[in-house]
């Protein structure tokens, strides 16, 4: 375990320092996107550890965005500040998205999660102080970071992905397990499951937040369009192809789905087709995802060598 935990430090070293030295613009962006898909990826992954799907992360990603955006375009705030009020507007209002609609499970919290993010798109187009329908424009990093925001990114991504593996792996991680599990169990010792998925939801909302923040400088510009329920769906997407038991799903899941867009758009009409066929066959060929089928077969080879025993 400790050995994994070096090896992925080190390989995520390696790609903040080649991110450094790019100098194509396209590659640059293309960190950016996958970094930033890993991050909201590996968000939306942490509320399903309560037993959630969390469409909502639309809403939060673009409040983190407009949040960010505002602050940098017209209060000329520092890059450090638009990126924190970006985490902060999604966590705080998820803190009351969720003390309200956390007492529903299942597909009714999925249905008002994906009625929340469709509001706050309308809200976004009818308000003209943050550009309607047209977007905001000239959400630029400082000059100081030019040629260096994708190591930025990737630093602050691995920064966020540390943050919510060492959640996962502490005991309030294995409350949220156990609420997934059975809440009424958890309720039974004592511990408060309405704040605790709530507190999770937050956390989850904050990191997606930061995720917008980053997304809305690299873009420069973002509309009401960026942020509708489709980005939740290739969220999903993500995480199903990945695998969802694993943490490291959302990091292959995000980054391959991620990169196979971009491929995809060399068919022309058939963009959609290829792609959409591609994560259909995936999830059908392994419905475990590519880490969980990769965990199953190294488990498999595990027993395998262990009930042959020492060679004579």
């Amino acid at each position: 375990m400790r050995d994994g935990r070096v090896t992925a430090l080190a390989a995520g070293a390696a790609l903040v320092v080649a991110s450094a030295f790019v100098r194509s613009d396209f590659v640059a962006m293309l960190f950016v996107w996958v970094a930033v898909n890993v991050l909201l990826t590996a968000s939306f992954r942490f509320v399903t550890l309560i037993g959630e799907l969390n469409f909502a992360i639309a809403g939060f990603v673009g409040l983190g965005a407009y949040a960010a955006g505002c602050a940098t375009t017209m209060l000329d705030a520092p890059f450090v500040v638009s990126l924190a009020a970006g985490a902060a507007a999604a966590g705080l209002v998820s803190l009351a998205f969720g003390w309200v609609t956390l007492r529903s499970k299942g597909p009714y919290f999925l249905l008002i999660s994906f009625a929340f993010t469709e509001v706050l798109r309308l809200v976004y187009t009818q308000t003209s102080a943050i550009g309607g329908n047209s977007g905001l424009v000239g959400i630029f990093p400082p000059a100081w970071l030019t040629g260096y925001y994708p190591a930025t990114v990737l630093a602050l991504v691995l920064a966020g992905l540390w943050v919510l593996h060492r959640l996962e792996n502490s005991d309030f991680g294995r409350i949220l397990v156990a609420i997934r599990n059975n809440d009424l169990i958890v309720q039974s010792v004592g511990l408060d499951v309405h704040r605790t998925k709530v507190l999770c939801l937050a956390v989850s909302s904050a990191f997606a937040g930061l995720g917008g923040a980053l997304l809305a400088h690299a873009n420069n510009v973002i509309s009401p369009g960026d942020f509708g329920f489709l980005l939740a769906v290739f969220t999903l997407a993500y995480l199903k192809v990945g695998g969802e038991g694993h943490f490291a799903g959302s990091i292959v899941g995000a980054t391959l789905l991620t990169l196979l867009a971009q491929y995809a758009l060399g068919f022309g009409a058939f963009e959609h087709v290829f792609y959409g066929g591609a994560i259909v066959l995936v999830v059908l060929l392994m419905p475990e995802g590519i880490v969980g089928r990769w965990a199953a077969w190294r488990a498999r080879r595990a027993g395998a060598a262990h009930a042959r025993g020492p060679e004579a």
